[in-house]
């Protein structure tokens, strides 16, 4: 991979971001199915679990979708043993990540903005990210080329997004989250400066403490996302093994 990282591709369509991470996704996940047929990829753009918002794209938009992905070099087409085309991804290159990074990438492509703590569980089925303390180096690295931006400030908790939406869908999502919609971050946002003393007065008092219980409910929070991320790991495994019945 280069030293250089790849230029921004620009904001995708929805259909083309859920295409990308489909197939991002059944290659770390389902390999023995990977590439994807044309079929495998609509269900798997269609399917449930790990989705959000959940779509019903019919098989003219996916079409449409690899289409515009292998022009802009996102995507090739390759024959697969029965002389069927699949579908394989080239966003490492396209991009210019790493696997773990590209875990990331994919969880948020599939469902959007999230908070750290969910995207460490999330994304953790594709790759291994023990913890946040895994995860933050990760998402700064991102940030800093520009792949994904802070919605809120960053820290334990954060709200974090991929930086391929639309600038009016970008709009919504902070509406629809409660966060600011000002420009794209390009990382940690300085802290800032503490007040300055009075002339011949007393120092300002020390911020206040965190409220207690603050690391209890984010304990819990991810402890709930290792449950809900071994779950669907169960139902990826139903689903590579429906796909190979199938043929």
């Amino acid at each position: 991979m280069s030293d250089t990282p790849p230029a921004h591709p620009g904001p995708l369509e929805s259909f083309e971001r859920r295409v990308l991470g489909v197939l991002v996704e059944k290659a770390k996940t389902t390999p023995d199915a990977y590439p994807l047929s044309a079929k495998a990829l609509l269900t798997g753009c269609n399917q449930k679990n790990n989705r959000f918002p959940q779509m019903a794209l019919d098989e003219d938009q996916v079409e449409r979708a690899t289409d515009t992905l292998r022009q802009k070099g996102a995507l090739t087409v390759v024959q697969g043993d029965s002389r069927v085309e699949r579908y394989r991804h080239r966003l490492y290159e396209w991009l210019g990540v790493e696997k773990a990074e590209l875990a990331v990438v994919a969880e948020l492509l599939l469902r959007g903005a999230q908070t750290v703590g969910d995207l460490r569980g999330r994304a953790a089925r594709m790759e291994p990210i023990a913890g946040l303390s895994e995860l933050m180096p990760i998402v700064d690295a991102l940030v800093s080329r520009g792949l994904v931006e802070y919605l809120s400030p960053p820290g334990r908790g954060a709200i974090v997004s991929h930086t391929f939406y639309t600038p009016s869908e970008r709009d919504r999502v902070c509406r629809d989250l409660g966060v600011g919609g000002g420009p794209p971050s390009s990382g940690h946002a300085p802290p800032p400066p503490p007040p300055a003393p009075r002339a011949g007065g007393p120092p300002p008092p020390p911020p206040p403490p965190p409220p207690p219980g603050r690391d209890f409910a984010s304990d819990l929070a991810e402890l709930r996302e290792e449950l809900t991320t071994q779950i669907d790991e169960l139902r990826d495994e139903v689903e590579r093994l429906r796909q190979r019945v199938e043929g």
